[in-house]
């Protein structure tokens, strides 16, 4: 089983991700690691000394590969990660896909102290903007995902699981 976590950065997915892993017993991937681990630099290095076409395109060969893998896991998408180079469709085809929907004022407070994440390197006003921006954006290719969980905690997630599972062997 192939489970991927998409939405907004701030969203959780990185941290609904190791749990959710851990008490399936799968794999958990993280796929902005991947990527630095790849490229061998940080997401903002990767951003500055390169651009952002080169790392998303990095992110989409990179989730192309993992999906195209026996392996089974739980990913952490990055946000972007499903609305470029037809990143939902590859993970639609290979997985479940669940869309993490949190509140714009709950991303603002996550990301506010968080430096890693270069679209939102602004001050609070600015980043507000941009995650107001971003989200009307992203929104249509997060809504393809095959389950929605609105605010989202452990136990959401795995009832959300199990009803798509026992849904899907109909």
């Amino acid at each position: 089983m192939k489970i991927y976590l998409v939405g907004m950065p701030g969203s959780g997915k990185t941290t609904f991700g190791k749990k959710l892993a851990d008490r399936l017993m799968l794999t958990f991937v993280d796929l902005d690691h991947e990527i630095e681990k790849f490229v061998n630099k940080s997401i903002p290095e990767i951003f500055v000394d390169h651009g952002e076409n080169f790392f998303r395109e990095t992110e989409s060969r990179l989730l192309a590969e993992w999906a195209a893998s026996n392996t089974n896991f739980v990913m952490a998408t990055g946000g972007g990660a499903p609305c470029f180079f037809y990143g939902m469709d590859v993970i639609n085809n290979s997985g479940l896909s669940i869309f993490l929907d949190v509140p714009i004022a709950e991303l603002m407070a996550r990301v506010a102290s968080q430096s890693n994440r270069p679209l939102l390197d602004a001050n609070s006003e600015e980043r507000e903007k941009t995650l107001i921006k971003l989200l009307e954006t992203r929104l249509s290719c997060y809504k393809k995902a095959h389950i929605t969980v609105v605010k989202p905690d452990l136990e959401k997630l795995l009832e959300a699981i199990h009803f798509n599972s026992k849904y899907r062997q109909r």
